[in-house]
């Protein structure tokens, strides 16, 4: 199927219309923040699916996006497929465009950082330290970066990550 592409202000531009928005990114990003009213469908190497209940026709408008709409591009063809004979767009730059134009999000700030984020800042942070602990106290510290380096190749390689998996049991990322 067909789809187009359009600015978050071409999005803009259709209010009045049968719209949906669709957030294809994990449900704990969309937990986190989405454009209001916005349905999430996490569309992984797996799985593309949509919302439950969804149904759209030939009057509809459905709007895909992700977080900065390399995912949606990818699963574009998959994805208006599924919404035939609906008007499919993809929104170009997702969420991160969406929020630079100035329009509004829903954002839940209870929510714990992503934990990719997480790794992201404690990895930088060891090896910052580590660096700076091997420059101006021992040279002994320099092990520290080179340690984070290595459990990074190693998560890249085989998909498991030890820090992610630390970070999951941290009493902020608990859910009751």
């Amino acid at each position: 199927m067909p789809f187009q592409t359009a600015t978050p202000a071409g999005i803009q531009s259709l209010s009045g219309q049968n719209i949906t928005i669709i957030d294809i990114r994990s449900r704990e990003d969309w937990e986190r923040e989405h454009i209001q009213e916005a349905l999430s469908a996490p569309v992984d190497e797996n799985e593309v699916s949509l919302p439950p209940g969804f149904r759209a026709d030939e009057h509809s408008v459905v709007v895909f996006h992700c977080q900065t709409g390399m995912r949606t591009e990818r699963y574009a063809p998959t994805l208006a497929s599924l919404v035939g004979p609906a008007r499919t767009i993809v929104m170009q730059g997702g969420l991160n465009a969406w929020k630079k134009a100035g329009y509004p999000t829903q954002v839940n700030r209870s929510l714990p950082l992503p934990l990719m984020r997480q790794v992201q800042i404690v990895a930088g942070s060891l090896a910052l330290a580590g660096t700076l602990g091997g420059a101006l106290v021992s040279p002994l510290l320099y092990i520290l970066p080179g340690l984070v380096g290595a459990g990074l190749l190693f998560a890249g390689i085989s998909g498991w990550c030890g820090m992610a998996k630390l970070l999951a049991r941290m009493p902020w990322n608990r859910t009751l």
